[in-house]
């Protein structure tokens, strides 16, 4: 259905009248990321926390790509980040895709809104990277942890994302199978034990 209703839009068939919103697996803490970095979580969640003064000034943008630089190019905007909640360790988000009227009425694309809309609207999969600053550490097993003084940017449109089920879906039961919700289950308290030592 999602694909659907974003190819009528982008043939004309129906008017967007309301945003093109799509949720997403933004982060997840104390999970390694295919880099190799693990997020914890008390920096993680010190990061959402500020990032939420962007969001309530509807300036949590993002770009499509991933550059190296610290600042969000205005040219290569391709969404807004217009809510966050925490679901167990995985971070989740709301994110409105910057689509022009050319897109919506005719199917063209000029901005990277309308090539990350048009994207979906053909059913690829992409996803979403977290774009930051701050020094890492390795640790006793070789991960590379985030330290204190990481500071995060954003998150921009990708189409391999380093965190494990960042990707892009209609709504919020559609990414659930990549929602890292469990922390420690204490069946009994061997159990419990074990299952602290694996995170």
């Amino acid at each position: 259905k999602f694909i659907t209703e974003i190819k009528k839009i982008s043939e004309g068939k129906i008017a967007m009248v309301e945003p093109l919103l799509v949720t997403v697996v933004l982060q997840k803490w104390g999970i390694k990321n295919r880099n190799g970095r693990i997020y914890p979580e008390r920096i993680l969640k010190a990061q959402a926390n500020a990032y939420n003064e962007l969001i309530v000034n509807k300036s949590a943008l993002g770009e499509l790509d991933h550059p190296e630089s610290s600042i969000i190019a205005g040219d290569r905007v391709s969404h807004n980040i217009t809510k966050i909640w925490w679901e167990g360790k995985t971070l989740m988000g709301e994110m409105q895709i910057n689509t022009t009227l050319g897109f919506i009425n005719m199917g063209i694309c000029s901005t990277k809104g309308d090539e990350v809309a048009n994207m979906l609207r053909h059913g690829w999969r992409i996803g979403v990277s977290s774009r930051g600053v701050g020094t890492i550490e390795e640790d006793y097993d070789g991960n590379s942890i985030v330290q204190d003084d990481f500071e995060l940017i954003g998150w921009d449109v990708v189409t391999a994302p380093s965190t494990p089920g960042s990707w892009i879906f209609a709504n919020t039961k559609q990414a659930q199978p990549f929602v890292e919700n469990r922390i420690i289950e204490n069946k009994d308290l061997s159990e419990g034990l074990d299952n602290f030592l694996l995170d």
